[in-house]
């Protein structure tokens, strides 16, 4: 059996405290069976509130685990309880895991007969299955691009289409009219919009166009009163824009056709007040454009303008994933390159398994988070370890909105490589850009004998974080350091009357700062009395209760009853307010 990657100190990282907790009871009363290991996949079944058992699989590789999976509901973040529940027992009773053969073995066991018998069965099962054994045949006897899907032979009837368009309009309508400002049709719009992307990705870029024809007419027609009741085209302008660039570039238009198409759509643009600039470039450029087969062939663009419009990138994006569908990878790569997709880029590269091409091409071409992280999850979906984490280390200071995720995906990667350094630092990037408890204890963790030298900095780091988007972090840290004076400056400008924080401040202070929280809780307490907000009198007692708290914890008994009866003398007409006092 090989030895997993886990252990429950990385559990405890997956998971939520709660979810932590859960799962170990679960694990306790003997919820989890069924642990079996396949290669480096483990599967187990978890009893729970349902009939049938939750399924359980995670995969791992050297650098630890790559995917965990429940068949549970949990959408919370982090691991379930039932993963949790399943990853305690892999570790604390790895001796009943039953190692079972992976399905390339089990395959390997099997003659061309039998091969063939086990297909047969599983489509026979489920027939649907005969499409992908069609494709995947197809791939293996052909090598060239795969051909596109023909387009639909009979007349699509898009009748129905128009007035479920119209009706979602009409009835969006009654409701801005009711004074509601929500947007009341996009959604609805956008899964008409889904079925003729749902054409166009098949290759039936003809049938897409006339689903699109048909909603976007009656959205013309609708719209004029639409916007007498401050209707917004802006997302439905977004969304149209970009399914009909991709219908047009998987359709087959005669000239005439692409003449006609032009001009309807210059004249809903008109209609709605919309931007359609993206799909009228598409239908003007199709695929036989000078300048756009110059770049697929890789010489670029002899006109560096062709890269400025506002929606380059998109048609761009639009067009690889056309490209993708029909096989054409160098072209992908191509246009990739000559538009500045750089993670498009580089992870088709890594994909392609030209890993040397992809790791030269970041060394000059790869500028943030994001395109670091991407290509070191390719790098290491194809077991290329060790270029992953040279990629992923590499992306720690670039900028970008996944610094974060760069960095905690580098940290276990090399926790799991052994190479404790790497996840020190980018443990510490991690905690840098989003301070957090859980980060904290991973840097302490991973520094083992530098904590003493690296604690006062990450403290020092925190205290000059961003107090808003910190303070949550701040007051769990240093309440857990037991820095009581720091986690009341963390809360001093937190003035919300029920604020959780600060109650937490006010129950770690109470023994060291008891003056503090009877100031404080007064100042809480006090005007929501005072105003008679009796809504909130439920939380002017709760502050009391830390007031009372803090007067006993300072010897000051007789101080809180003069105190507390002068409340009572005060707001002795306020029965809702006397009656929560009997809490005190």
């Amino acid at each position: 059996m090989a030895v997993l990657p886990i252990s429950e100190a990385i559990i405890q990282q997956q998971a939520t405290p709660q979810s932590f907790d859960r799962g170990e009871d679960y694990y306790l009363r003997g919820a989890v069976i069924d642990l079996v290991q396949r290669g480096q996949s483990l599967y187990a079944e978890v009893e729970g509130s349902e009939v049938t058992p939750y399924r359980v699989s995670l995969a791992f590789d050297a650098g630890g685990v790559t995917d965990a999976r429940c068949t549970c509901p949990y959408d919370y973040g982090g691991w379930c309880k039932h993963i949790v529940a399943a990853a305690l027992r892999w570790v604390r009773q790895p001796d009943e895991i039953e190692v079972r053969p992976t399905l390339a073995q089990l395959l390997d066991r099997l003659n061309l007969l039998q091969t063939q018998g086990l297909v047969q069965a599983l489509v026979a099962d489920r027939p649907e299955l005969i499409d992908a054994v069609d494709r995947y045949a197809l791939r293996l006897s052909n090598p060239a691009p795969p051909r596109q899907t023909p387009q639909r032979r009979t007349v699509l009837d898009v009748a129905p289409l128009r007035r479920q368009t119209r009706q979602i309009l009409r009835e969006g309508l009654r409701y801005l009219e009711e004074g509601y400002e929500d947007d009341p049709f996009t959604e609805e719009l956008g899964e008409i919009v889904e079925k003729a992307q749902a054409f166009a990705q098949q290759g039936d870029g003809n049938s897409a166009i006339a689903i699109l024809e048909a909603i976007t007419a009656a959205c013309a027609d609708e719209w004029d009163e639409m916007l007498d009741y401050g209707g917004d085209s802006f997302e439905l302008d977004r969304m149209l824009d970009e399914a009909w660039t991709e219908a047009i570039l998987s359709a087959n238009l005669l000239a005439p056709e692409k003449t006609d198409l032009g001009v309807m759509l210059e004249e809903w643009q008109e209609a709605l007040d919309a931007d359609f600039s993206m799909s009228l470039a598409a239908l003007q450029q199709g695929w036989d454009d000078p300048q756009l087969q110059q770049a697929m062939a890789g010489a670029g663009y002899s006109d560096p303008e062709r890269l400025d419009p506002p929606f380059a990138q998109n048609l761009a994006l639009i067009r690889l994933q056309i490209l993708d569908r029909q096989g054409r990878q160098q072209e992908y790569l191509n246009l990739a390159r000559t538009e500045g997709l750089t993670l498009q880029y580089l992870t088709r590269l890594a994909e392609l398994g030209q890993i040397d091409e992809a790791m030269q091409a970041a060394q000059t071409q790869m500028s943030t988070a994001e395109e670091a992280l991407a290509l070191a999850q390719t790098l290491r979906q194809s077991e290329y370890l060790t270029e992953a984490l040279a990629i992923a280390q590499a992306g720690l200071p670039l900028p970008g909105r996944s610094r974060y995720d760069l960095a905690t995906w580098t940290s276990e990667l090399a926790e799991g490589l052994k190479h404790t350094d790497i996840a020190l630092e980018a443990s510490r990037v991690a905690f840098g850009v989003r301070p957090s408890l859980a980060d904290y204890q991973r840097v302490a963790r991973l520094a083992e004998s530098q904590w003493d030298r690296i604690k006062p900095d990450l403290l020092t780091a925190l205290r000059q974080a961003n107090p808003w988007d910190a303070q949550a972090a701040k007051v769990d840290i240093f309440i857990h350091e037991g820095l009581v004076d720091d986690a009341i400056q963390a809360v001093q400008a937190d003035t919300y009357y029920r604020s959780e924080l600060v109650h937490r401040v006010m129950a770690a202070a109470v023994v060291h700062r008891p003056d503090w929280v009877i100031q404080s809780a007064r100042q809480r307490a006090e005007p929501i009395m005072d105003g008679g907000k009796a809504d909130r009198y439920s939380e002017a007692v709760r502050w009391l209760k830390h007031a009372r708290d803090a007067f006993q914890q300072a010897e000051q008994s007789a101080e809180w009853t003069a105190y507390f009866n002068q409340l009572k003398s005060t707001h002795a007409r306020k029965r809702k307010l006397i009656d929560l006092f009997k809490q005190l």
